[in-house]
């Protein structure tokens, strides 16, 4: 089962694919959110069964909004991948490095991204989104994790490098929570359709490649994440976990960061693709003035 928003900004349908077929959730609930899926997921095969779902038919061109409303938090994990922990000039961290992006970040996996003013470094990081379905506290074994699991999205993890790492004052999320700097979709695919551990992740800059690994190289397993996330505060329906980034990012080194025109494509093996096409944000400002 898959569950998604088709849409413009703040009009998005709710919809589930099943068995090849989308349908439009509204019979059920008004939005993808933390309330939905938490109590209401359940009754979709009931309602199926009932006819009470309509058939919904995404018209060519359609935006495809991310596939949650908007969270009350988005969780990400830093330097969850050995590869990229060197590229960045870190050891393997001992312990879970825990940042987060603003929930005002949240972009659809299609929309442009305005590049923020002043951004010379902005930078791509394809990452396997976990999608928090109850809520969990405390969490003390795998089974009560993956219990805790609503789904699983494409998330681009936008980073301006220059404001995380030089003019962070320590702290990463300023360099994480620009608009549009949170692509997630177009997909949350429930967890009965994938092996969330051994996933191939790929990204692509114009065209070339960037990144390409497996979540089987993962640090710290998404059980581990959600476990000691859990034992820090407390995780609620609709909240978005972005679990970390392999190698190839531009802060590596051997890329260049993204301008005006770039275009990202992102891909997580039977879960989704996405792209966005960059724009430097004097265009964007003078095709707003016009």
């Amino acid at each position: 089962m898959r569950f998604a928003r088709v849409g413009p900004i703040g009009e998005e349908v709710p919809v589930v694919e099943y068995d090849g077929k989308t349908y439009d959730l509204r019979p059920l609930t008004a939005d993808i959110d933390g309330r939905f899926l938490a109590d209401q997921a359940r009754q979709i095969l009931p309602a199926l069964s009932a006819g009470r779902l309509a058939p919904f038919v995404v018209e060519a061109g359609a935006r495809w909004g991310a596939p949650i409303a908007r969270p009350s938090a988005i969780y990400c994990i830093g330097m969850n991948y050995a590869a990229h922990a060197a590229e960045s000039g870190s050891a393997p961290p001992e312990h879970l490095v825990v940042f987060m992006k603003a929930p005002s970040s949240l972009a659809g996996p299609y929309d442009d991204v305005t590049i923020p003013r002043g951004s010379t470094k902005t930078d791509w990081e394809v990452e396997l989104g976990v999608v928090i379905g109850a809520r969990a506290h405390e969490l003390d074994s795998g089974a009560g994790a993956r219990a805790a699991i609503a789904g699983y999205t494409v998330v681009n993890d936008l980073s301006e490098r220059d404001w995380q790492i030089t003019r962070s004052g320590g702290q990463w999320s300023k360099g994480k929570s620009a608009p549009g700097f949170c692509p997630a979709g177009p997909w949350l695919v429930t967890p009965d359709e994938v092996d969330a551990d051994d996933l191939r992740l790929r990204s692509w800059v114009n065209g070339s490649q960037r990144q390409d690994s497996r979540t089987n190289d993962l640090i710290f397993s998404i059980e581990e994440v959600l476990i000691e996330l859990s034992s820090v505060l407390v995780l609620e329906p609709g909240d978005l976990i972005l679990t970390g980034t392999p190698a190839g990012v531009a802060f590596s080194g051997r890329f260049p960061y993204l301008a005006h025109g770039d275009v990202v494509e992102l891909e997580i093996e039977l879960v989704g693709r996405q792209r966005q096409e960059f724009v430097g944000y004097s265009e964007a400002s003078s095709h707003t003035k016009e």
